[in-house]
């Protein structure tokens, strides 16, 4: 909850600041006790600011809230800033959930700050510990092809890492292996040296500070396409060094392809793609542990939510949760359902997508899936991703990408994948780069991007411990600075964000409630 008044007056006495008037049911206050700006101009509150939180540290685990304030008026086209202190943990036992927010779902008019993990992404784990601010006005998204890397037919794995790019990639020429690109630009991917000579690169995860790139012979008749004259079978792990050589790390062998990785517990843990069924943990070096999975069933894509591993499987429609020791079968997701694929967190509940019925499920209390809908006439429901505040997710057999309007609802965005006489196209996973949302595709292998609002990420993870972070919109610009620095900047269009008799919430918003610990929190509207 808030904090009281006199809690506050006391806060407020113990920072040296000089005056309190009171703002919308908080306080407002001057920067009195606040340094001066520095020369890259870091926003400091102003005499209208709101103080969330004082100094004293308030830990917040998913359960306990802090009070929204509702703000009365429109922020409009007006510049505004958000800042506060915070430390969350980081082996990745946690969605870590939004630090603030001022958004409404319904019109997706607002703003969201948070440090993204996303994780349970298809077979990737493309967003580690980064920090994203975004605004949006009911905009409509523009799109643009990133061109295809290499010779692939899908990019089959997805991960930012280190302020860059990489999709990991398919290719089926007699003598075409996978392999990892870097992302350069529009229309531009650098190639890094083949892994194993298997087709595929399967999965991408950053983990302790290094990308891990997992390997794997894609059996294409699965998407309905001529198999692959490569014979090599994948199922390693290798790790990118710094000059861009890959290190063996592991062969899960009989595994003949990863089908996922996740962090969880500051682990890193991969799965099988095919028969037999395997679950790995790394345990440093060339060391992987075997662990037993539920009734000898595979399990395929990994998220963590709620303090648990959670995994889909292609062997049911079921779920599975992992506490690190033993799993828990949370049953058939729908009696219709034989496969599960997808996972991501939106409104602090865990959705999964699914084969054959093309839909969403979410997970609510006592273990019952909810059905949130069909994506138009699909059959399977493949990346999907909370970006700038909204829900995404991509499909098959149309290759489409559609954005969640709540209940059972879902809006058709665009088909990315429009290549002729096949039988399926896929969305396969997805990431959020440079502010965009990029998306992989087969079998025209293109990647695609998109932008909705204006959303400002900075790219690299960002490590553990307290962190002091501002994000600003300022004459046409959203900036984020972390602990006296700016780290990320972008132009911004002049969105009129209609924002009035909305709540602030500290510690919440549409990905979820943040996890860890807050204080010195403050919102400044700026001038009207």
């Amino acid at each position: 909850m808030l904090e009281s008044v006199g809690d506050l007056l006391r806060s407020v006495i113990q920072s040296g600041l000089r005056k309190v008037v009171p703002l919308c049911g908080a306080l407002a206050l001057s920067a009195g006790s606040f340094p001066a700006n520095a020369a890259d101009d870091i926003p400091v509150p102003s005499s209208q600011a709101i103080r969330l939180v004082g100094n004293e540290a308030r830990s917040l685990d998913g359960r306990q809230t802090i009070a929204p304030v509702t703000i009365r008026d429109d922020l409009g086209q007006a510049d505004f800033a958000v800042g506060l202190s915070f430390e969350t943990e980081s082996t990745g036992t946690h969605d870590l959930g939004d630090l603030v927010s001022l958004w409404d779902a319904r019109t997706r008019h607002g703003f969201t700050l948070g440090l993204r993990n996303n994780t349970g992404v298809t077979t990737s784990q493309p967003n580690w510990r980064q920090l994203q601010f975004g605004i949006d006005a009911g905009t409509e998204p523009e799109w643009k092809n990133e061109g295809r890397p290499g010779s692939a037919i899908l990019g089959f794995s997805i991960a930012v890492h280190g302020g860059q790019l990489y999709v990991g990639t398919c290719e089926v020429g007699d003598d075409s292996v996978g392999k990892v690109y870097r992302y350069l630009g529009p229309g531009r991917w650098q190639a890094l040296k083949p892994l194993d000579g298997s087709n595929s690169v399967t999965a991408l995860a950053a983990f302790n500070g290094s990308l891990y790139a997992g390997t794997g012979k894609y059996r294409l008749a699965g998407s309905s396409l001529a198999e692959s004259q490569n014979p090599a079978f994948g199922g390693k792990v290798f790790r990118l060094t710094d000059d861009d050589d890959w290190e063996l790390v592991g062969d899960l062998a009989p595994t003949e392809a990863i089908a996922g990785f996740v962090t969880y517990g500051g682990k890193l843990y991969a799965s099988s793609l095919y028969k037999p069924a395997g679950f790995f943990r790394y345990d440093g070096g060339t060391d992987w542990t075997p662990i037993l999975t539920p009734d000898s069933r595979r399990v395929e894509s990994m998220v963590v939510h709620d303090g648990a591993l959670y995994a889909g499987s292609y062997d049911s429609g079921a779920v599975y949760r992992f506490d690190g020791t033993s799993w828990t079968d949370l049953g058939l997701v729908a009696a219709d359902i034989t496969q599960t694929y997808s996972f991501v967190t939106y409104q602090n509940a865990l959705h999964v997508s699914t084969w054959p019925a093309g839909k969403v499920y979410r997970l609510d209390d006592g273990n019952r899936w909810t059905d949130c809908g069909r994506l138009g006439n699909e059959q399977e429901v493949m990346a999907m991703l909370i970006h700038n505040g909204s829900f995404y997710a991509g499909t098959l057999p149309g290759g489409q990408v559609y954005r969640y309007a709540g209940a059972t609802d879902w809006t058709l965005l665009k088909q990315i994948d429009q290549t002729p006489d096949v039988r399926f196209r896929r969305v396969w996973t997805m990431a959020t780069f440079q502010g965009r949302l990029f998306s992989t595709t087969l079998p025209s292998g293109n990647v695609w991007s998109m932008s909705a609002g204006h959303l400002v990420t900075d790219d690299r993870e960002l490590g553990p411990g307290w962190h002091d972070v501002v994000a600003q919109r300022k004459s046409g610009r959203l900036r984020i600075f972390v602990d006296g620095r700016k780290v990320a900047e972008s132009d911004a269009p002049p969105l009129g964000l209609k924002t009035g008799g909305l709540e602030l919430k500290l510690g919440d918003g549409p990905r979820g409630q943040f996890r860890g610990q807050v204080r010195n929190a403050w919102f400044d509207p700026g001038k009207p």
